[in-house]
């Protein structure tokens, strides 16, 4: 059976049809009553990395926040501590970037929870008994949470090809530990000749990387798979095992997001802004050009359902040629192949369908 999608597009000519308006439409839209007035309930977001400006705004939250708040006295903002070394890997700097990036209590009309802790340390053990994870390390506050609200920026990523509210429940939702046994399938290799300049040795967080006489070695052990060593590298060194073990790692993820849900799958809501469509994550510390112009904003209870529109109506555009899109500029062209080739972002939803999280197939039906 299909899930219903809703669609608000961003023409407006009134107050009727700002953006805000639509969002609170869509809201009543997907909204059946599921949280009680003393629920605790988290909105998931991503705060953005500093020097990011791409994330969902906090301004437009905001009515997000206020429609959850017309049912709950208790709403909280929240996201986890990142796995790489940036300006999210504590909860202090992850609160102080959050506030630099606009998400204060006077601007989202709510508090702001790091729901993993201090230093991640904040998690509970979610059993899922699947393929690669029988458990699953999600994060204490997120667990513990009622309800949830989770809103994603979709746009693209290097690993997964795109990121969306799966992506969104499968990182967003673990601790640090969890990210990291995501990942760990996926860490880098050494493919091309290094030239001994060290400046991936500099940057790697863990001394997983050392110089030898004939080239750089990575010590797989202490590795994190944070993958600064390929950003760093200016020789092109490393690369990943995109046949093989891409395709494990976003099977990982997407049995993380189903530990995410766990417990309160009927009491979850979902928003995608398509919006600032931009190549990277907003975990990068800054926003490439968008690769195609901005659509709309999309809701639904099935998370599969909106990555899924989310991924068509992306396609459906005609690519900027001023972008770092290399091909697939034409409509109907699978726009993240045309910046990260050797991804199949599409198996993200694939994989959920398969495990139970939701269904590729949906009505999209517009405001």
């Amino acid at each position: 059976m299909a899930s219903k999608v809703y669609f608000a597009d961003l023409r407006a000519r009134s107050a009727d049809e700002n953006k805000g308006s639509k969002m609170q439409e869509l809201f009543n839209r997907v909204y059946d009553g599921m949280f009680s007035e003393d629920d605790l309930v988290a909105v998931k977001v991503h705060f953005g990395e500093r020097g990011n400006e791409s994330f969902v705004s906090p301004v437009l939250l905001r009515y997000i926040v206020d429609k959850v708040k017309e049912n709950t006295r208790k709403v909280f903002l929240t996201d986890t501590n990142t796995l790489y070394y940036g300006s999210r890997h504590d909860s202090v700097d992850h609160l102080v970037t959050a506030i630099l990036n606009g998400f204060d209590y006077a601007v989202v009309g709510g508090p702001t929870i790091i729901a993993d802790g201090l230093k991640g340390g904040n998690e509970r053990i979610v059993k899922v008994e699947q393929k690669h994870f029988d458990v699953v390390k999600i994060a204490g506050d997120i667990y513990e949470a009622s309800g949830m609200v989770v809103v994603s920026h979709f746009k693209g990523h290097g690993i997964s090809g795109f990121g969306g509210a799966l992506k969104n429940l499968a990182m967003g939702c673990a601790t640090i530990e969890g990210k990291l046994e995501q990942h760990e399938c996926a860490k880098p290799i050494i493919v091309g000749d290094c030239d001994l300049c060290g400046l991936c040795v500099e940057e790697c967080p863990v001394g997983a990387l050392s110089l030898a006489k004939d080239g750089v070695k990575i010590n797989y052990d202490e590795c994190i798979a944070c993958m600064n060593c390929m950003d760093t590298c200016p020789n092109e060194v490393y690369d990943l095992n995109w046949e093989e073990d891409v395709p494990v790692f976003i099977e990982r993820m997407m049995e993380y997001s189903l530990g995410a849900v766990k417990g309160k799958e009927d009491k979850i809501l979902y928003f995608n802004f398509l919006m600032n469509i931009t190549p990277d994550c907003d975990c990068v510390a800054w926003s490439d050009y968008p690769i195609v112009p901005d659509i709309g904003i999309l809701a639904s209870r099935d998370p599969v359902a909106i990555d899924a529109a989310s991924y068509d109506l992306v396609n459906e555009q005609v690519g900027f040629k001023d972008s770092i899109l290399e091909k697939n500029f034409e409509e109907g062209a699978d726009k993240f192949r045309g910046v990260w080739g050797e991804v199949d972002s599409s198996y993200q939803l694939v994989y959920a369908e398969e495990i139970g999280l939701g269904s590729r197939d949906y009505h999209l039906i517009s405001l």
